[in-house]
């Protein structure tokens, strides 16, 4: 089955066309350029940029998979979770696509898309432990099958991408801000300024990082001192800690083997270096997406909505979308 899949959730705005033998086309347009000046993501302008990018969008990755609609036998798009407005604009335009030409329609939870993305690239078994890491999201999940999915732990508070983001927001870095950091932060010794790390007495394997991030405002406000790199290196290794440490005893607690980090702090050089040295050493595969497939992107969203449409699922047109929306929950309209 042929799908054309569309992911707008947030801020970028992606489509990509998967068949039997993989992904056929993806193509991503940013809006950082749009929402640098503010710091962070404006929702009212996310819309607004994903309405006039969509359909070019979905023509570009028509024509890089060498394809027409007249080509396509089903669509899937993300409703949830995510920015409303953001989400409504790829869902309607999968919604329109799917009356148009008569063709199954469903509708992919943004957390599955990334919990299922590294099976993109490589094949791996389950159940496997799946740390889901990004701008917005922090939580871990047993995953059982495409579809069987059981939350073991999540953040009290900041999702790790967000304290990325806020760090270098207040160390003058622009945003997005994660991949400066960590850029940065190659040159940098990770000893030279010692930030928290949170460690949640009642929370088994809950994460916190509100504590990190303020942890950065105080020592900027104290002392200031270490170089930039060394600032950066010391942050860094510290959330990498707190992501790295809960991930691997919750894969020893339950006596799963295998560990997929997901979402797009996962592209983080460090997090990749630690989490597959430690994991290694506890004798755990660990694997990851493809850069490309860390971020946002439609390429996840067809893989999770291609395994539905051919289970015979489908959604009606008037499914909306839904700013929040816990992974492997009853989907309805």
């Amino acid at each position: 089955m042929r799908v054309l899949a569309i992911e707008t959730s947030c801020d970028d705005t992606a489509a990509a066309v998967l068949d039997a033998s993989g992904v056929r086309s993806s193509v991503v347009a940013s809006q950082d350029a749009v929402h640098a000046k503010y710091g962070g993501v404006v929702p009212e302008l996310a819309s607004r940029q994903h309405i006039l990018a969509i359909v070019p969008t979905i023509e570009r990755a028509l024509a890089r998979a060498e394809l027409t609609l007249d080509d396509i036998e089903g669509v899937a798009a993300t409703h949830g979770p995510g920015l409303v407005g953001s989400l409504l604009v790829g869902l309607q335009a999968a919604k329109g696509i799917a009356l148009q030409r008569d063709l199954p329609f469903v509708g992919v939870n943004h957390l599955e898309g990334h919990l299922l993305a590294v099976l993109l690239d490589r094949p791996v078994a389950f159940p496997f432990v799946g740390l889901l890491v990004s701008g917005g999201h922090t939580s871990l999940y047993v995953v059982e099958a495409p579809g069987a999915y059981r939350q073991l732990a999540r953040t009290r508070d900041d999702a790790a991408g967000e304290a990325f983001d806020k760090a270098a927001k207040m160390l003058g870095l622009g945003y997005p801000g994660g991949r400066v950091v960590d850029e940065l932060a190659r040159d940098g010794n990770p000893t030279a300024v010692r930030f928290p790390r949170a460690h949640l007495k009642s929370g088994g394997w809950d994460f916190s990082f509100s504590g990190v991030k303020t942890a950065v405002r105080q020592y900027l406000i104290d002392d200031g001192s270490a170089a930039l790199p060394d600032v950066c290196a010391s942050f860094q290794e510290a959330v990498v800690d707190m992501l790295v440490n809960p991930t691997l005893a919750a894969a020893r607690a339950l006596g799963v083997s295998r560990v997929v980090v997901a979402g797009g702090v996962s592209a983080n050089s460090r997090l990749r270096a630690r989490m597959t040295e430690l994991g290694g050493e506890a004798g755990l595969d660990v694997a990851f997406p493809p850069l490309a497939y860390c971020t946002d992107n439609a390429a996840m969203i067809g893989y999770a909505g291609r395994i539905r449409l051919l289970r015979g699922e489908r959604d009606a047109l008037t499914l909306n979308a839904a700013a929040t929306l816990p992974v492997g929950v009853e989907r309805g309209a």
